[in-house]
């Protein structure tokens, strides 16, 4: 503490940076200096119950958490495996999409299902755990494998020791001597839940090897995850506070019909003669003296809606979603606005799905899973053990992104296409497609609609040229094209004696 004093008079005398100042402006300004770690350590489990209660009970905040994990997962982060034998590789995506309905432990959604709640959970608590369970052959499972989804409450933020040896556990996580992640230490029940029985405040050492830890790390050497909601908490809770009271003021001020007016009594009046019902179109005769006046409704005023605005834009920064998103609200914004926050958070989720969801989640089952399901027999891949890197390789496909206008934006990318600027496997990916299985596809079809006499592209169309290419080269040649020769040889006729001349 001296010397932090001294520091701060020093910088003081010396001047230079203004935030770095203790005069009156910052006087109160007081940021501490411990680690992120020591402050989730602190705080974190506090900050997830208030964002757990949000989400519960704030339809803004709720609105944010299914807008965010929509966006990030979608119908799912698929793989499309980079094998080179098209034959294998169909078998292999095959086995993949029949075990993506097995993969929850619980049961109770799928493998693209438990990414999305991944996608929830570290919006909401900042982090999740998944742990990997092997199962027995007479399971029945299509991979002898399962995934059970871990909430972050169930790693206990103050285990935090040191081992015999070099070993330590920080904030539920066991560390060997050079910092590598060796185990983690559950607990056996929720803390929070009384339903389910059992000893509480047990734990059980589950080796790092058989756990998924995906978070968003903010700040380096960061052990645990922090809620998306920490930025935003005090505003999203106030503000409820305001709108209640608000509503509140609002729903009293109308109890109150009217208010009679009488001189004061000499006894105090009956309480049958205090009750004055009315109806539409009453007539009312007062004894002389008393008076009849309506309450002045009080009216929000001008400045609550653009406070109300204002206030959703900082919490919609806070939280990384665009007012629309948050608010549901779409009368604020027009075209270019709403496509500019629309490009800017695409990006932000583009970035998560890649460093998080994918790295961490996608590449560690995908990786978990292949080895099983070799060795568990469910396929043959030769040369796996020697070639396991090439069999690993594998590209991982978002849902596509929604068009914003389909035809600019279409045109705009066969353009691109056309130039060389983005290849068509590219752009398919992009849609979240395998390019591969698309052409395939097209040509299954494309042989169906010969065999059925069909044609389904429009006439102007690249593909609709080469088919009537070819026909000329065979000799015969399109009506429409005779047509459009007739014209041109017309006007070249009705111009060359003006030409002569």
């Amino acid at each position: 503490m001296v010397l932090d004093a001294f520091r701060a008079r020093l910088g003081s005398i010396i001047g230079g940076f203004d935030a770095a100042q203790s005069h009156r402006r910052m006087r109160g300004f007081r940021a501490t200096r411990a680690h992120v770690n020591t402050l989730i350590a602190a705080s974190g489990e506090t900050i997830t119950a208030r964002a757990r209660w949000l989400v519960r009970n704030n339809g803004y905040a709720a609105n944010a958490v299914d807008a965010f994990a929509n966006h990030v997962v979608g119908d799912g982060i698929k793989p499309s495996s980079k094998i080179g034998d098209a034959a294998k590789k169909e078998e292999l995506q095959k086995l993949w999409l029949a075990w993506t309905d097995e993969a929850d432990a619980e049961g109770l959604t799928d493998f693209f299902g438990l990414q999305r709640r991944a996608a929830r959970e570290v919006f909401l608590a900042g982090e999740v755990f998944l742990r990997i369970r092997t199962r027995r052959p007479e399971d029945g499972l299509t991979v002898p494998m399962q995934l059970q989804m871990l909430p972050s409450e169930m790693l206990p933020q103050d285990l935090t020791h040191a081992l015999p040896g070099a070993g330590s556990i920080r904030q539920g996580i066991e560390f060997d001597g050079i910092g590598r992640r060796v185990a983690y230490h559950f607990l056996r029940r929720h803390p929070g839940d009384s339903t389910d029985p059992g000893l509480a405040g047990e734990t059980v050492r589950v080796p790092a090897s058989e756990v998924i830890h995906i978070l968003d790390p903010v700040e380096a050497g960061q052990l645990r995850g922090v809620s998306r909601f920490a930025a935003a908490v005090v505003k999203l809770f106030t503000l409820d506070l305001y709108d209640d009271a608000e509503l509140e003021r609002k729903k009293t001020a109308a109890m109150f019909a009217m208010f009679i007016t009488s001189p004061a009594p000499e006894t105090a009046l009956d309480p049958a003669d205090d009750d004055l019902e009315v109806e539409p179109g009453q007539v009312v005769r007062l004894d002389p003296g008393e008076d009849v006046t309506t309450p002045s409704t009080p009216d929000s005023g001008s400045t609550y809606e653009p406070f109300q605005y204002r206030t959703l834009l900082q919490i919609g920064a806070a939280l990384g979603v665009p007012y629309g998103y948050l608010t549901g609200d779409t009368a604020k914004g027009n075209f270019s606005n709403t496509r500019i926050a629309l490009v800017d958070f695409r990006r932000r989720i583009s970035a998560f799905q890649h460093s998080v969801m994918v790295y961490q989640l996608c590449r560690a089952v995908w990786t978990r899973w292949m080895d099983m399901a070799v060795l568990a027999g469910a396929i043959d891949l030769p040369g796996f053990a020697t070639e396991r890197r090439q069999y690993l390789a594998c590209d991982w496909l978002p849902t596509k992104w929604d068009w914003i206008d389909p035809a600019k934006d279409a045109a705009a990318e066969i353009l691109q296409i056309e130039a060389g600027l983005k290849s068509r496997t590219q752009a398919i990916a992009e849609r979240g497609y395998d390019a591969e299985q698309v052409d395939r596809e097209i040509a299954a079809e494309r042989k169906r609609e010969a065999a059925l006499d069909l044609d389904f592209r429009r006439p102007g169309s690249p593909a609709k040229a080469a088919v009537v290419s070819s026909e000329d080269q065979g000799g015969e040649t399109d009506p429409d094209e005779e047509d459009q020769r007739a014209n041109d040889e017309g006007e070249e006729r009705d111009t060359r004696p003006a030409e002569e001349g």
